[in-house]
C-alpha cells in the first residue's frame, strides 16, 4: 500500500487530488501539503523516521508552478537524499514534461486531473515502488539529510546544519543562528535536539543547543558556567554542564 504525499499550493485542486488519491485501493495513505516549505518538512521527518515509520512517504504528487519553491526545485533537492520518495508531477503544464522527466519522475500528469488518468500513474508508481524496495519491508535509509528549510524574505532557503552554530528556543519555535543570519524555524528544541545529535549538537541549557565544533570557550566565573559561540556568550545550566564537559574533553583528546 502506497504512502503518498500530495503538493499544490491550490487548495480545491488539492482536495480533489486528495479524494482521488484515497479511493485508489493501492493507496494506503494520502496526505496534503499546501507549499514545498511544508512538503520537505515532512520529507526530512520520514526519511529520518526511516522505511518503518509512520510518517514514511512512498511518492509525491507534486504541482511544479508554487509560490516560494517549485516542484522541480524540490525535485532538485531530493535528488539529494540517499532513498528519495518517488515523484509524479501534476500540472496544468504541457512545457515542463522534458524537466520532469530529467529528474526521473515516474510519471507527468495534466490538470485538470482524470480519474482514469491518474489510476494508471498510481499503476506505474505501485510497480516502480515494489522493484526499487520503497515498501515497509525495504533496507533502511543509509543517511539523514544534513539540511533544514527556512524562510527569508518569501523565498524558502535550505541552510546546512553543519552552518549553523546554535539554535535559541522560542516557545514551539527555535531561532538558527549561523555566522552571517538568524532564521526562525517552527521546530521544538527539543525536536531538533534529537535530529542533530548525530551533527554533535549538545544541549546546553533549556534554550540553547549548541554545536560542540563551534564552541570556542567554555567559562567559569564563581558557580557558574557559559560558553562562547562566535560573537555570542550563553549560559549553561548545572544539569547539562557535566555532560558538556565530558564531551569537550573527549572532543579534545581525538
Amino acid at each position: 500500500m502506497l504512502r503518498v504525499l500530495a503538493v499544490d499550493d491550490e487548495e480545491p485542486a488539492l482536495a480533489e487530488l486528495l479524494y482521488l488519491l484515497r479511493a485508489d485501493p493501492r493507496v494506503g495513505a494520502a496526505e496534503g501539503a499546501t507549499d514545498a516549505t511544508e512538503a520537505l518538512r515532512r520529507i526530512t521527518r520520514a526519511v529520518e523516521a526511516g522505511p518503518d515509520g509512520d510518517e514514511a512517504i512512498d511518492v509525491l504528487f507534486l504541482d511544479i508552478q508554487m509560490a516560494g519553491l517549485t516542484g522541480l526545485d524540490v525535485a532538485r533537492l531530493l535528488a539529494g537524499f540517499a532513498r528519495p520518495p518517488l515523484i509524479v508531477f501534476v500540472t496544468a503544464h504541457e512545457g515542463f514534461a522534458v524537466h520532469a522527466f530529467d529528474l526521473k519522475a515516474v510519471d507527468y500528469v495534466l490538470k485538470p486531473v482524470r480519474r482514469e488518468r491518474l489510476s494508471e500513474a498510481v499503476r506505474r508508481v505501485a510497480e516502480q515502488a515494489e522493484a526499487l524496495g520503497h515498501r515497509r519491508a525495504g533496507p533502511p535509509a543509509t543517511t539523514t539529510p544534513d539540511t533544514i528549510p527556512v524562510e527569508l524574505g518569501g523565498v524558502t532557503r535550505l541552510v546546512a546544519v553543519q552552518d549553523i552554530a546554535y539554535a535559541e528556543a522560542q516557545g514551539d519555535y527555535a531561532r538558527l543562528h549561523t555566522q552571517d543570519a538568524s532564521h526562525l524555524v517552527r521546530i521544538p528544541l527539543t525536536t531538533l535536539e534529537e535530529r542533530w545529535q548525530q551533527h554533535g549538537f549538545v544541549r546546553v541549557h533549556r534554550r540553547h543547543l549548541v554545536a560542540l565544533h563551534r564552541i570556542d570557550e567554555l567559562r567559569l566565573d564563581g558557580g557558574s558556567m557559559s560558553v562562547r559561540v562566535g560573537d555570542a556568550e550563553l549560559a549553561v545550566s548545572r544539569r547539562h554542564a557535566s555532560r558538556l564537559r565530558e564531551l569537550l574533553l573527549r572532543r579534545s583528546a581525538s
